[in-house]
C-alpha cells in the first residue's frame, strides 16, 4: 500500500549559516506518493522567496543528508574530543565496574564468610541487571535520544555504585550490585552515539580503539585496588571506583545529540546546529546544498528488528553476541582453573581434591594475583591490533568468522595435554582473538541497523551477550568438574557455529555509510545519490550479499 513521508528542505551557504529573509515564503502543501514511506509532505522553506518547483519529486543534485555532511566535514578536533569522552564512559562505567567483580567476590567471601554459591550469585546478579536493561536503554535511546539514554544510565550507575559501598549486609549489596548492572546495560549506547559522528573510513578503527580504554579502565581498577584494599577496604574501593562516572556525567553536557537522531525525529534546527558546530571545531566548511530531513515517528520498535530485511540479521547477530560473551567470559574462568592445575590433564584430579575442602575456605587476593590480573588484561591488546589490521581489508563478517575459528582451533589444541608454556600461548592467542571478535561485533552492529532502530538493535544484542555470560559459569566451572574435554568441546563447537553464522549474515557493512532509516533505498533515489553534489563527498551505500 502506498503511504507518505515528511520531507523538509533547508538550503544553506558554504559557511553553514542558514539564510532567511523577511520575504521568505512558505509554499503550499504537496503530496507525493512513495512506496513504503509514511505521512505527508510538509511545507518547504527556501531562501530568496523562491517557490517550490514542480520537479521537487526529483530534486537537484545540490542536496545532501547527514551522512554526506559527516563525510564532507571529515575527522577532526570534534571527533578526537568525542573519542576521549566515549572512552571515559567505556573505562569508568564498564571496564572498572566489571573488574570490581574479580576483586570484590573473594574479599566478601572471606570477610563475610559467604558460601561459594552466594559468591557466584554476587557476580551473576550484575549480569542479570545488564541483561534485563540492555533492550530498555536501547529503546529509550531510539525514542528520546542517544544522549538522554546515556546520561540517565550513567547517573543511575553512579548513584547505586556509591550506595553499594554502604551496604550493611549481603542482601543489600546483592540488590545494589544488581541495580549497578542495570545501569551498566546502557553503556553500549555510547558506541551508538560515537559511531553516528564518525566518517566511514575512520569508523571501524575508532570503535576498535575503544578497547584500549577498556584496558586502561581495568588496569586503573587493579592499581586502585592495590592502593585501597589493604588500608581502606572494599567499601572505599566501590565508592572511589564510581567517582570517574561523575566526571563523565559532567562532560555529558558537552556532548551534542546525534544529528542523525535529530533528522529522524524532525528537529531540523538542532541537526543543522550540530553539523555547524562540528564543521567549526574541525575547521571545515559545511557542504553546499539543501539538507533533507525525513521524519520517522515510529522509532525504537522491536518489530522493526524482525522486518523481512533485518529478520535473519537480528537472529544471527543475537547468536554471535551470545557466543562472544559465552566464550570470552568462559575463557577467563578456564584460565584460572588451568593455571592452578598446571596443565589441562591435571584438572580433574585437582578438582576432586578441592571438593573435599569446606566451601567456606577462602584466600585473600595477593600481590601476585593482582599482577596476574594485569597480565591477563594486557593480552587483549594483540587481538585489537590484529582486528584493526584486517577489518577493513577482509570485511566485518569475515573478521568475526576468523576470530571464532581461531578461538575454536586453540580450544581443540588443548586436548593434547600441553605443558604450562604452550598452554599459556594457546590461551593468550584464544583470548586475543575472541576479544578482537567482540570488538568487530561492536563495529558491525551499529553499521547494519538504520538510525531508527540502531540503539535498540545494539541493546538487544548486548542483552543476548549477558545471557551467554550468565550461562558460561555452569560450563567453565560446573561441567569442568565432570569432564574437561566435554567443556572444551562445548566452547569449540559454539564458536564453530558462530563462525558459520558470521558468514551467513545477509549484509556486509564494509565501505557502507550508516543508514538513516529503514527506507534508505527510496531516500537514495530521491536525492540522486548516484551523482555528486557540490562540496559533498558521496559514499557507497554498501552491498548485500
Amino acid at each position: 500500500n502506498p503511504c507518505f513521508c515528511i520531507l523538509r528542505v533547508v538550503k544553506f551557504r558554504r559557511t553553514g549559516e542558514s539564510s532567511r529573509s523577511d520575504e521568505d515564503v512558505i509554499s503550499g502543501e504537496h503530496e507525493i506518493q512513495i512506496e513504503g514511506v509514511r505521512t505527508e509532505l510538509e511545507p518547504i522553506e527556501l531562501e530568496d522567496g523562491a517557490a517550490v518547483p514542480k520537479e521537487f519529486a526529483n530534486p537537484t543534485d545540490d542536496t545532501f543528508m547527514v551522512e554526506d555532511a559527516v563525510e564532507a566535514i571529515g575527522f577532526g578536533k570534534f571527533q578526537w574530543k568525542l573519542s576521549v569522552i566515549t572512552g571515559l564512559a567505556w573505562a569508568s562505567n564498564y571496564a572498572m565496574e566489571m573488574m570490581i567483580l574479580s576483586i570484590l567476590a573473594p574479599q566478601l567471601h572471606c570477610e563475610w564468610r559467604l558460601p561459594s554459591w552466594q559468591v557466584a550469585l554476587l557476580t551473576s546478579v550484575v549480569f542479570v541487571g545488564m541483561m534485563s536493561s540492555s533492550t530498555l536503554w536501547g529503546n529509550i535511546s531510539d525514542q528520546y535520544g542517544r544522549k538522554t539514554g546515556l546520561k540517565i544510565s550513567v547517573l543511575w550507575t553512579l548513584y547505586y555504585g556509591i550506595l553499594s559501598g554502604f551496604a550493611p549486609v549481603y542482601s543489600w549489596i546483592l540488590v545494589l550490585r544488581g541495580l549497578v548492572g542495570f545501569g551498566i546495560g546502557g553503556v553500549p549506547q555510547s558506541v551508538t552515539l560515537y559511531a553516528e559522528f564518525l566518517p566511514m573510513k575512520a569508523r571501524a578503527k575508532c570503535i576498535l580503539l575503544i578497547e584500549v580504554f577498556w584496558a586502561i579502565g581495568t588496569v586503573f581498577e587493579v592499581l586502585l585496588a592495590v592502593l585501597v584494599m589493604p588500608t581502606l577496604g572494599w567499601r572505599w574501593l566501590l565508592i572511589l571506583s564510581a567517582l570517574p562516572l561523575l566526571l563523565f556525567a559532567v562532560l555529558c553536557f558537552w556532548l551534542p545529540e546525534s544529528a542523525r537522531y535529530d533528522v529522524l525525529s524532525g528537529n531540523q534546527e538542532k541537526a543543522i546546529a550540530t553539523l555547524k558546530r562540528i564543521a567549526t571545531e574541525n575547521g571545515a566548511p559545511m557542504p553546499l546544498g539543501k539538507l533533507i530531513i525525513s521524519r520517522q515517528e515510529d522509532r525504537g520498535k522491536m518489530r522493526d528488528l524482525f522486518t523481512p530485511h533485518f529478520r535473519w540479521t537480528t537472529l544471527l547477530l543475537w547468536f554471535i553476541w551470545f557466543s562472544n560473551a559465552f566464550s570470552y567470559y568462559g575463557l577467563v574462568l578456564l584460565t584460572t582453573e588451568f593455571f592452578q592445575a598446571g596443565d589441562v590433564c591435571s584438572i580433574s584430579s585437582r578438582r576432586k581434591e578441592v571438593k573435599a575442602k569446606c566451601s567456606l575456605t577462602c584466600e585473600y587476593l595477593t600481590e601476585e594475583d593482582y599482577t596476574d590480573l594485569l597480565w591477563t588484561t594486557l593480552s587483549e591488546f594483540p587481538g585489537v591490533l590484529v582486528t584493526l589490521w584486517i577489518i577493513d581489508r577482509i570485511g566485518r563478517k569475515k573478521t568475526m568468522a576468523l576470530s571464532f575459528l581461531v578461538f575454536s582451533f586453540c580450544s581443540l589444541l588443548l586436548f593434547l595435554c600441553v605443558g604450562r608454556n604452550v598452554l599459556t600461548v594457546l590461551l593468550f592467542i584464544a583470548r586475543a582473538f575472541i576479544s578482537g571478535g567482540f570488538q568487530a561485533a561492536y563495529v558491525y552492529t551499529p553499521e547494519v541497523y538504520p538510525t531508527a532502530t540502531r540503539a535498540l538493535g545494539l541493546g538487544t544484542c548486548s542483552g543476548m551477550a549477558r545471557v551467554g555470560a550468565l550461562i558460561t559459569p555452569f560450563i567453565a566451572q560446573v561441567m569442568l568438574e565432570s569432564s574437561v574435554y566435554l567443556t572444551l568441546v562445548v566452547y569449540s563447537g559454539c564458536c564453530m557455529l558462530a563462525a558459520v553464522a558470521s558468514c551467513f549474515l545477509p549484509i556486509e557493512t564494509k565501505g557502507r555509510g550508516l543508514q538513516e532509516s529503514s527506507h534508505r533505498e527510496w531516500g537514495q533515489e530521491m536525492v540522486g545519490r548516484g551523482s555528486h553534489s557540490p562540496g559533498v563527498t558521496r559514499s557507497n551505500s554498501g552491498s548485500q550479499e
